[in-house]
């Protein structure tokens, strides 16, 4: 049971330290696109609608991530998500 823990622990990190090496990213038009938040739940909505007011929806990408490695997500089948925005991206609401 000890080494099963350990075993799982050491997969977290691991899926983190993963998480963190990807912080940007380009797409085919050769935009670059930088990694603002990943997780799921109340967290991720909240943030995603901040993003979107702040950057506009155009500017914002919403990729599911694989929960591989966390077993509550695995268990529970709740999805994870990365929120990416645009760089340079300006946000050209209405002004008021």
């Amino acid at each position: 049971m000890v080494i099963e823990h350990l075993d799982q622990e050491n997969l977290v990190r691991q899926r983190m330290a993963e998480e963190e090496k990807s912080r940007q990213r380009a797409d085919k038009e050769g935009n670059k696109w930088t990694k603002v938040y990943f997780g799921s739940g109340a967290h991720f909505r909240n943030w995603l609608s901040q993003v979107i007011e702040l950057k506009g929806k155009q500017h914002v990408m919403v990729e599911e991530a694989d929960p591989r490695g966390f077993r509550c997500y695995e268990e529970s089948g709740e999805k994870m998500y990365r929120i990416w925005v645009r760089e340079n991206a300006v946000h050209r609401g209405e002004s008021g």
